[in-house]
């Protein structure tokens, strides 16, 4: 389980070294949503480690719940982006999968407690 967590981290900032290489070119009139992106994505890794290092079950399930909420309103905003033409088809599939690899382990994350907790 361990390994996991790690890998979402990684996973993370992988993201957030992807959203601040090929988010630079954005207009003017849209900085606000490239702020939006870089910011969320920064409280997500924040979360995940916080979530890392809680060992109250409940309050570990509230904030992997919250970096779920995080990591689907950055595909909202990146989504927004795309349908913009800011960033073209080939960006938005790169950004699509690094978000789905982190929802993916993010949920299993999540399972994997949920079970813990069933046993107890």
């Amino acid at each position: 389980m361990k390994n996991e967590k790690f890998k979402i981290l990684e996973f993370i900032r992988n993201l957030i070294v992807n959203i601040d290489n090929n988010l630079d070119n954005f207009p003017k009139k849209d900085i606000e949503l490239k702020n939006r992106i870089r910011n969320n994505s920064y409280d997500l890794l924040e979360f995940a480690y916080k979530a890392n290092v809680i060992s109250n079950r409940e309050i570990k399930i509230s904030t992997i719940e919250e970096c779920i909420a995080k990591v689907k309103i950055i595909d909202f905003l990146l989504n927004l982006c795309y349908d913009k033409q800011i960033i073209n088809s080939k960006k938005y599939i790169k950004f699509g999968a690094k978000i789905d690899d982190i929802l993916k382990y993010m949920v299993g994350w999540l399972k994997t407690i949920n079970l813990e907790k069933n046993r107890a």
